[in-house]
């Protein structure tokens, strides 16, 4: 995800990718990383952080706060330091920072990989004049950005940061009763796929609601009310609305762990 983020915001011209250095554990990561972004790589974080004004930090839950035992205050103070760590709240992360880091919590998702991503950002306590500017910028590069209150933050972890995965699953669905009913794998993926992208680029653009999208396709008696019956009949609404809720509800537990 940091990759990918990073490698968007050098394409969209936010960053110069000379004017960028990473660090990896995984040292296969940290090369791949400098591969496919063009910025250089080291494996001390104390010199990302002594050479950066802005801080990308992208962990799991449970590895953020090793990560933050290296941010000491003759090298991080003054920072900028954006979180993609899901269900930290920004308290926490403030409280294991010198007092002068900047802290933004976001949560993007792995469409960002290929420039469709859908991120949430909300900004901590010491935030300046400019920094919400800056992370906006670094998101839209890679896709869509929304300003929310952290209160919400775990929804859309539950929502957009886990949502790609529900609808690869429906991706896969789809494919498989194409395939049932007499299409080719290849055939059926790709016109899984480009149903599911296209009924959302129809969405975002016309901003009408999906049910009224929904109703568009569907006529009197015919082969699209057939199969939504089936969908109403087996509780799929029901289904992704108890998906977004589990996951929402396993980001706060990660905070609080």
């Amino acid at each position: 995800m940091g990759t990918a983020l990073v490698q968007g915001a050098i394409h969209a011209g936010v960053v110069n990718a000379g004017n960028v250095i990473g660090t990896d554990l995984i040292a296969a990561s940290a090369q791949n990383f400098s591969d496919v972004t063009g910025a250089r790589f080291t494996a001390d974080i104390g010199e990302v952080l002594r050479a950066s004004d802005v801080i990308l930090l992208c962990t799991k839950p449970q590895d953020i706060y090793a990560a933050l035992a290296d941010f000491k205050p003759d090298a991080a103070s003054g920072k900028l330091l954006i979180s993609i760590a899901a269900g930290v709240r920004l308290a926490d992360i403030e409280s294991k920072t010198p007092e002068t880091v900047r802290v933004i919590r976001t949560m993007p998702n792995t469409p960002a990989l290929v420039g469709k991503g859908a991120a949430a950002y909300c900004l901590g306590s010491r935030c300046l004049d400019g920094d919400e500017a800056l992370v906006v910028s670094l998101l839209e590069a890679v896709g869509l950005a929304v300003h929310v209150p952290e209160k919400l933050m775990d929804a859309v972890t539950g929502l957009s940061g886990s949502g790609p995965a529900y609808v690869f699953l429906m991706i896969e669905g789809l494919a498989d009763g194409g395939v049932m009913a007499g299409l080719s794998r290849p055939e059926a993926i790709k016109l899984a796929a480009q149903t599911v992208s296209g009924a959302a680029e129809m969405v975002l653009r016309t901003g009408e609601h999906p049910a009224k999208l929904k109703d568009m396709v569907t006529s009197p008696g015919g082969t699209t009310i057939a199969g939504l019956s089936v969908l109403e009949g087996r509780n799929v609404r029901s289904a992704l609305i108890d998906a977004v809720m589990a996951a929402s509800a396993r980001s706060a537990e990660l905070g609080k762990a």
